[in-house]
């Protein structure tokens, strides 16, 4: 079985957005209460509440005096909340994500529909008392209708996210590339299949709007706090930031698109994101940059492909050594960007030597895993015993628009 989603903009009456908003009310404050009573329950207990024992609170609540309303919430989105709390502690102490934060009405809104939920005449109908809701559905639904989830960007916009399943086995690949990508600043992406070396600009897609961005925050900074002017205004704030997150998703699944199409395999080094971040000199270029989502999309349409994403140790010399002889050298700052190897005497492009060296050591371990390949790309065929440690869903996410959630917004 092979798993879709398709994200499709809404268009509901001003009688749905009013539901629309109780449900997404309803679920934010669930979600907050929940995790504030496994918050206390662990420091008085030193144990966690799973999702069982949350579900068992929701029938006590919706006949309380002080939270009838949860009544009106339809009973499914309140349990799939439930699920993604429980999730989120799973992932925290497995440390595949920090630990869950209480969420803000002034931030992105979502609600979840685990069944239910069918295509009518190109609209989306939604269990209980919403029915259906307009949609532009820019492609075929395609497989059976899994989960859909529902979610109102700060800027206004209002979106289904639609999961579905379909039948059929993951395709392999055998013919194709290999391409050694090395990620950076100035250049986005220096990417070589082992015969041609190719350099991508990065765009700076915040840099481009940051004087505007500027002006705006410092405008709605100036306006009073639970005003209508400042609520109007930050849905301008959130559409600029929206603009900003659209245009970089747009690079970044065009230039991932590109090297897919033609590659059956793609090496990436690990790069320990959150650990550069923290050199406040670079920590907004490499925000920008979006590197980790780059390699999510490689990931999931490479596998969609058949093709393979593998990653190197981020530990690897790979600026130090010399892609001809492999001499390393002990050092290399951040502001040599060509130098000569003292063994061979080769003069090297030092992103160009990277993505060289990163190809090579990426060839090193898919023949290590028992694939064969050639020095200029050849056969490699996918090991499916091992699993990429990139932090991506094997799922394709891809939408007309991509919107961001800027925190600056609330």
């Amino acid at each position: 079985m092979l798993h879709k989603a398709v994200q499709v903009r809404l268009y509901p009456t001003a009688l749905q957005k009013a539901l629309l908003a109780q449900t997404f009310g309803c679920s934010r404050w669930w979600w907050n209460y929940a995790l504030n009573k496994s918050i206390q329950v662990y420091q008085d207990t030193g144990k966690g509440l799973g999702q069982v024992a949350l579900n068992a609170l929701l029938p006590k609540l919706k006949k309380a005096e002080d939270t009838l309303w949860l009544a009106d919430s339809y009973s499914q989105v309140l349990q799939a909340t439930t699920l993604n709390l429980t999730t989120a502690y799973k992932n925290f102490f497995e440390q595949r994500a920090g630990f869950p934060k209480f969420k803000s009405k002034h931030s992105k809104q979502s609600i979840q529909y685990p069944q239910n939920v069918k295509i009518v005449d190109s609209n989306i109908k939604l269990p209980g008392n919403i029915g259906i809701v307009p949609a532009k559905i820019h492609r075929p639904i395609e497989g059976k209708i899994k989960t859909v989830t529902i979610s109102k960007t700060p800027s206004g916009k209002y979106l289904a996210s639609i999961l579905t399943e379909v039948e059929g086995e993951n395709p392999t690949i055998s013919e194709g590339k290999i391409y050694g990508v090395d990620l950076g600043i100035k250049h986005f992406a220096v990417v070589t299949d082992g015969e041609k070396i190719s350099k991508y600009d990065n765009p700076k897609h915040l840099a481009k709007h940051e004087k505007n961005l500027k002006r705006k925050q410092k405008k709605l900074a100036r306006k009073q706090k639970g005003s209508k002017s400042r609520n109007k205004y930050r849905q301008v704030v959130a559409t600029l930031y929206e603009r900003v997150s659209n245009s970089r998703q747009d690079f970044l699944h065009k230039l991932s698109h590109k090297l897919v199409s033609d590659s059956q395999a793609v090496i990436v080094e690990n790069l320990h994101v959150k650990g550069m971040v923290r050199n406040h000199n670079l920590a907004k270029a490499i925000s920008d940059a979006g590197w980790g989502t780059f390699n999510n999309f490689l990931a999931y349409k490479l596998e969609r492909k058949g093709g393979k994403l593998v990653e190197i140790d981020r530990w690897f010399p790979s600026s130090k050594l010399c892609s001809n002889c492999f001499y390393k050298v002990s050092e290399m700052p951040l502001d040599v960007r060509e130098w000569t190897c003292p063994n061979c005497g080769s003069d090297h492009d030092r992103d160009g030597n990277a993505a060289m060296n990163i190809r090579t050591e990426g060839i090193r371990i898919i023949k290590a895993e028992g694939a064969a390949v050639s020095a200029v790309g050849g056969e490699v065929r996918p090991h499916l015993g091992r699993k990429s440690k990139i932090g991506h869903s094997p799922v394709s996410t891809e939408a007309d628009t991509v919107l961001g959630t800027p925190s600056q917004c609330g």
